[in-house]
């Protein structure tokens, strides 16, 4: 149990430093001339809709979770750590195939504030965290208290993580290299959940 808590939290801390959640807000904010709140005001609308899918995928895979540890013996001590395991893998992986945000890349300035903000809470809400739904998975095993406890855990650090960054950033954008730690994270996130599967072979 421990070590799922301590993997979801890694996982969501890195989740709320990872530049393509809040970057693209302040790289818009900055071309359309809004202040430091409107572009918080943009940036919690849209994290809102990016936990809010998160989480209901969350849920719906710690249901799975409660119905296979209920029907399937050792689910939670071999399936599930292997589970951890294989996506850890596919991140790593992922980690040299993937293709990151630009700066560049953003088509979605010079329109109307309201059309500008629906394009971002569409995009987030279609672009949920994969990296955490497996701690769903594993979490729904051992009940609906740890479930909650990861839901409003990464929720919480995810948007706290946003605005934090997009006010730290604020008025130095362009001259940090965000692109290389975002390229970094991915193998963060894959090497954490690893570790995660193997501690769940001996720790339960």
């Amino acid at each position: 149990m421990q070590q799922i808590i301590i993997g979801s939290l890694v996982i969501s801390l890195l989740h709320g430093i990872l530049p393509n959640h809040w970057l693209p807000m302040l790289a818009i904010g900055r071309k359309e001339n809004w202040d430091l709140k409107e572009t918080e005001q943009v940036t919690l609308i849209s994290g809102l809709a990016h936990v809010l899918s998160t989480v209901i995928i969350g849920v719906l895979l710690g249901l799975i979770g409660i119905e296979l540890n209920t029907h399937i013996e050792h689910f939670t001590h071999v399936i599930a750590p292997s589970i951890l395991i294989l996506i850890g893998l596919y991140f790593i992986r992922q980690h040299y195939v993937h293709h990151h945000f630009h700066l560049e890349n953003q088509k979605i300035t010079g329109k109307p504030k309201s059309k500008i903000i629906g394009a971002l809470v569409i995009a987030m809400f279609l672009s949920p965290c994969l990296e955490i739904e497996a701690y769903f998975l594993m979490a729904g095993a051992k009940g609906w208290w740890l479930l909650t406890i990861i839901s409003l855990m990464y929720s919480l650090i995810t948007i706290a993580g946003m605005l934090f960054w997009i006010r730290f950033a604020y008025k130095g954008l362009l001259k940090l290299n965000w692109h290389k730690w975002e390229h970094s994270a991915g193998l963060i996130s894959g090497g954490v959940l690893i570790v995660t599967g193997i501690l769940s072979f001996f720790i339960y």
